[in-house]
């Protein structure tokens, strides 16, 4: 995405329609240059309360949220990247997060229904993050990677889940990306 500093939001746009693409829009265009919006551990652990990830406060050495969770993204990114095109990648990175000690409990509320909780170890931010990684493997596994999208326009680097009725939702936003098209094909119609 490419927005005018003015513009510039404060936190990355969820617009993915799913939350392990909202991840890898972390990282945008804003003014045509690269901004990470993932700048310290409290960026990271105020995108995972912003986006539903019910995990709790995280008391981690300075940094190393925000040093698993740019490694966790970048290798989901090229994992994505790689499925996407129809290409083999290697895995290990993400297995790495995936790899994290977990257990079924039951809970049954005095006023309510029994449910199924998964506990699982959180010593470490890679298994701190780990909720983040297991919805990134059944993306890979499970999504219909004709519906995950990059964004058209030629300045835009985010992603989408395509789950419009008709499957051909273009941009990352209509009122960001596509406004913007439709406008510089109405100039280059009326230079002509």
């Amino acid at each position: 995405m490419t927005i005018p500093p003015s513009t510039a939001p404060s936190e990355p746009l969820l617009l993915a329609d799913h939350p392990v693409l909202d991840m890898l829009n972390t990282q945008a265009r804003v003014d045509g240059v690269p901004h990470e919006f993932w700048c310290s551990d409290a960026d990271v652990q105020a995108w995972l309360e912003r986006t539903g990830w019910e995990l709790p406060v995280s008391r981690f050495a300075k940094g190393q949220l925000l040093s698993a969770a740019l490694d966790l993204r970048e290798a989901v990114r090229g994992l994505v990247e790689r499925r996407k095109s129809g290409g083999r990648a290697s895995v290990e990175a993400l297995n790495r997060f995936l790899a994290t000690p977990s257990q079924l409990r039951l809970h049954w509320p005095v006023d309510g229904e029994p449910r199924l909780e998964k506990r699982r170890a959180t010593e470490t931010a890679e298994q701190y993050l780990a909720p983040l990684a297991e919805a990134a493997a059944q993306l890979l596994v499970e999504g219909e990677f004709n519906l995950v999208r990059q964004c058209e326009h030629p300045d835009c680097v985010l992603w989408f889940y395509d789950r419009t009725k008709s499957h051909r939702r273009r941009w990352c936003s209509m009122a960001l990306c596509g406004n913007r098209h439709k406008v510089a094909e109405f100039r280059k119609r009326q230079q002509q």
